[in-house]
C-alpha cells in the first residue's frame, strides 16, 4: 500500500499556483486586487510581452512594514480577514495564497514603504526566484507598494508550454484591468504595454462616464441608467438598448459587491431580460454592479474567485430581470 506522506512547501505552492496562477493575466488580477484593497487612488501597471516576461504594478496605498512583507509572502497569511467569519468578508482577496504561489513559479520583487506609523520613513525590497528568497534589504521608493513578476513559468516548462502568445495574454491583462477599473471609477488606472500607453483613467469619474469610456463612447447615447433598489439589495450601472448589441456577449460586465465575476445564473439573468427584445444571436452590451448584504452571497467558492453562489439565487434572477425590463421599457429614462 502506498504511504502517505507530506508534500514539501515548494511544491504545495506550486499546486496552488496551478489553480490560481494560470497565467499572466491572472496574476495581474491578484495584485490589482492587492492594490486596491490597500486603499490605493492610483495604480499604474507596465506590461512587456503581455506580461509573459513581465508585469509591474505600482500603487499609493498604505504600503508594507518589512515584517509585514515577509508573512505576506507567506501561505494563509492575510491582513484581510480580522477574525474567522470568511462569510463577512468585503475585499476583493482574503485567502493569502496568491502572492506566495506567484513567487513559486516566477522571479518575484516586492517592494513596499508603508504610509505611516513606525517604518513609514523605510521602504523594503524583497526578491524570490520560484521560491528562493534572493534579496532581502532596503529600497528606495515612495510610499505605497511595487510588484515586479517577471518570467512567469520559466523553471516550470509543462506549464509555460501552455501559455498563449503575448497578443493574446496581453488582450487577457487588459480585460482584467478594464473590468478592475469599472468597478472602481474612484480610483485612476494607467496601463502601458511594451512603453505604450494603452489606457489613461483619472481617479473620481461618474460611475457611467467610467464604464462607457472603457466598453464604448456610443453607450452613453444607446444605453439607460439602472438605479434600483429592492431591501437590502441594489442594481446600479448602464445597460443597452435592444437595438444597441453585438454578435457575441463580450461586452457584458457583471460585478458582485464590487467584484468582477462571470457567473451563469447573472448572464442567464441578462439572457432572459433581453429574450423578447433581441434575436436569439444577438447579445446586449451593459455593465451591472450588484450588491448584497454580504453574508447572502459566497465568494469562496471558486479558487480565481471570479464565481459566487447567493443564498437565493431565484430572488436575485428576478430582481435582476424584473430591474433591466423596467429600465428598458422606460420606466427609468
Amino acid at each position: 500500500m502506498p504511504e502517505i506522506r507530506r508534500l514539501p512547501e515548494s511544491l504545495v505552492n506550486r499546486i496552488a499556483a496551478g489553480e490560481v496562477v494560470e497565467r499572466p493575466a491572472a496574476a495581474l488580477k491578484e495584485v490589482v486586487e492587492n492594490a486596491i484593497d490597500a486603499g490605493a487612488t492610483r495604480i499604474a501597471i507596465h506590461l512587456v510581452d503581455g506580461g509573459l516576461t513581465r508585469l509591474e504594478v505600482t500603487d499609493d496605498g498604505c504600503g508594507m512594514a518589512p515584517d509585514q512583507m515577509a508573512l505576506a509572502l507567506e501561505r494563509h497569511a492575510t491582513s484581510k480577514l480580522p477574525d474567522e467569519a470568511i462569510e463577512q468578508v468585503a475585499t476583493l482577496g482574503f485567502r493569502g495564497e496568491a502572492l506566495p504561489s506567484i513567487a513559486s513559479v516566477s522571479r518575484f520583487t516586492l517592494e513596499s514603504r508603508p504610509q505611516d506609523g513606525d517604518h513609514a520613513g523605510q521602504g523594503w525590497r524583497r526578491v524570490v526566484d520560484h521560491g528562493d528568497i534572493i534579496e532581502d534589504t532596503p529600497a528606495a521608493l515612495p510610499p505605497g507598494t511595487r510588484v515586479r513578476v517577471e518570467h512567469l513559468f520559466a523553471k516550470v516548462p509543462a506549464r509555460r508550454k501552455f501559455l498563449r502568445t503575448p497578443r493574446s495574454e496581453y488582450a487577457a491583462c487588459k480585460d482584467v484591468v478594464q473590468r478592475l477599473a469599472m468597478a472602481r471609477p474612484d480610483i485612476g488606472f494607467t496601463l502601458d504595454h511594451g512603453g505604450r500607453r494603452v489606457l489613461s483613467l483619472q481617479p473620481g469619474e461618474a460611475l457611467a462616464s467610467r464604464v462607457s469610456g472603457i466598453i464604448a463612447r456610443e453607450l452613453a447615447d444607446n444605453g439607460v441608467a439602472i438605479n434600483l433598489e429592492r431591501g437590502p439589495m441594489r442594481l446600479t450601472g448602464i445597460a443597452g438598448l435592444p437595438t444597441y448589441n453585438r454578435g457575441v456577449a463580450d461586452h457584458q460586465y457583471l460585478f458582485v459587491n464590487g467584484r468582477p465575476v462571470k457567473d451563469r445564473l447573472l448572464t442567464g439573468a441578462v439572457r432572459g431580460a433581453y429574450s423578447d427584445m433581441l434575436a436569439r444571436d444577438r447579445h446586449a452590451v451593459l455593465a451591472l454592479f450588484l450588491t448584497v448584504p454580504n453574508e447572502d452571497v459566497d465568494v469562496n467558492v471558486h479558487p480565481a474567485k471570479t464565481e459566487v453562489r447567493f443564498r437565493d439565487g431565484a430572488f436575485v434572477r428576478g430582481f435582476i430581470v424584473s430591474g433591466l425590463r423596467h429600465a428598458l421599457s422606460g420606466g427609468d429614462r
